[in-house]
């Protein structure tokens, strides 16, 4: 290994040189599919590269570059700007003039740039000056303007499997020139299992817990990797969450349909994945509180009060106790009865209030605190409900006239809202035989 290689990170010094090197993404890499074809034939094609960190994205770019023979120009949306798009693209275009070369433009982290930025090399993709890949963690839908997502194919990265990344872990071991393998590291297979658990799908941070580690162990005359060292790695690794990112709000959407589907178990699990990977407890809290109010509402009342008595628990007392009764929250929600009739009722009432303008409230709904509005017949003719049989005033309307009839909310036949609707049914009979006396 050359002295300048050595200070590179290990996941830089293993980086594959050839195609056949590259470790993950069968799915879009293998024999037959459209771009391994392309890969293979040379032809060069725009694309986005969609996947969580540690997939491979660079890599891919790189050895695109390679076997099509096209120059490779890396700059990352971080930190660079239009000033070195204006750099890139002039190199290109000189390449193409003087040796009818080809340029690649990998751009990572494409999604930090704003529309402006994008815009800036979206002309030379077009007259193909650059071929342009861009990497991103984000959902290029997003993230990326709609005049580069039309010129560009994306394909989606996969987390790396547990034997993808047994296969990278034991490559670094042995690889000689680049690898661990000049340390004579060792390691058993139930640290590796621990080191690929850690890694949670990505190669760059196995690699990197692997280099961490080696160099513990060097440093205690070890050529092993032992339980006591992983342990010293390992310990507070947290999963992928990508906080506010797409893999965020996948992962609180199937907190959510978990609940709604009734599967205690999928919810609990779903819950724990977010609290591991790093979220807010009280933006779980707060989004428990909607599911409640949302999937359950009047089938079983109770859980809009359980739930806010488990944010409560979280402000007062903290982690672990409050996390546990957020926990108990999700459970009473994915085994209670499931309404959503209130959340429909609430969006039909909301769009009607919306679309029919603004309507003057019945005159006998209207309060009259002052003799102006006594004598305007404010309040005149309305009929005080405790005053009435059963407490309801039948036949009264509480509409503005247009509206008269209009009927939001539709109970279930589940939970309370059984009860609800037979409570309903008989008002409106009540409704039905003051109208026929009318």
């Amino acid at each position: 290994m050359m002295l300048q290689d050595s200070y590179k990170p290990l996941a830089e010094r293993l980086r594959p040189e050839q195609l056949s090197d590259y470790i993950g993404q069968g799915h879009i890499l293998k024999a037959g599919k459209p771009l391994y074809e392309a890969i293979n034939a040379g032809r060069l094609h725009s694309m986005i590269f969609w996947g969580p960190p540690g997939t491979g994205k660079t890599t891919l770019a790189k050895l695109i570059a390679k076997h099509s023979s096209a120059h490779f120009i890396p700059i990352s949306a971080v930190l660079a700007g239009v000033k070195e798009i204006r750099e890139a693209v002039a190199t290109a275009k000189e390449l193409l003039q003087q040796a009818n070369r080809r340029t690649i433009l990998f751009v990572d982290e494409v999604h930090r740039f704003n529309k402006s930025q994008q815009d800036a090399f979206l002309p030379h993709v077009e007259d193909g000056t650059v071929f342009f890949i861009g990497a991103t963690t984000e959902n290029p839908s997003f993230a990326l303007n709609n005049a580069l997502l039309s010129r560009a194919r994306v394909y989606v990265l996969n987390a790396l499997m547990r034997e993808d990344l047994l296969q990278v872990l034991e490559r670094a071991l042995v690889d000689v020139q680049s690898g661990l393998g000049h340390m004579q590291i060792s390691m058993s297979n139930e640290v590796k299992q621990q080191f690929i658990g850690a890694a949670d799908g990505d190669a760059r941070r196995l690699l990197n817990l692997l280099e961490i580690a080696a160099e513990l162990a060097e440093a205690r005359d070890s050529s092993e990797i032992d339980l006591e060292i992983a342990e010293a790695v390992l310990t507070g690794t947290l999963r992928r969450f990508d906080n506010q990112g797409e893999e965020f709000y996948n992962q609180i959407s199937a907190l959510h349909k978990s609940v709604r589907g009734s599967s205690p178990d999928a919810a609990l699990y779903w819950l724990c994945r977010m609290l591991d990977g790093g979220c807010d407890p009280l933006y779980l809290a707060r989004r428990i509180v909607r599911i409640a109010s949302e999937d359950i509402g009047n089938a079983d009342p109770r859980a809009l009060q359980l739930c806010m008595n488990a944010w409560d628990v979280q402000q007062r007392l903290g982690s672990p106790e409050g996390e546990l009764a957020l926990a108990q929250a999700v459970v009473y929600l994915a085994c209670a009865a499931k309404s959503n009739a209130v959340y429909v009722a609430y969006k039909a009432a909301l769009q009607a209030a919306k679309t029919s303008g603004s309507q003057d409230v019945p005159v006998h709904l209207r309060n009259a605190p002052t003799t102006l509005m006594k004598n305007l017949d404010y309040g005149k003719a309305y009929r005080y409900a405790h005053d009435e049989p059963e407490a309801y005033a039948a036949g009264e309307n509480y509409f503005p006239e247009p509206l008269v009839g209009s009927r939001f909310y539709h109970p279930v036949n589940r939970g309370l809202e059984i009860k609800i609707t037979e409570k309903l049914k008989h008002l409106r009979e009540l409704d039905k035989i003051a109208h026929t006396k009318n």
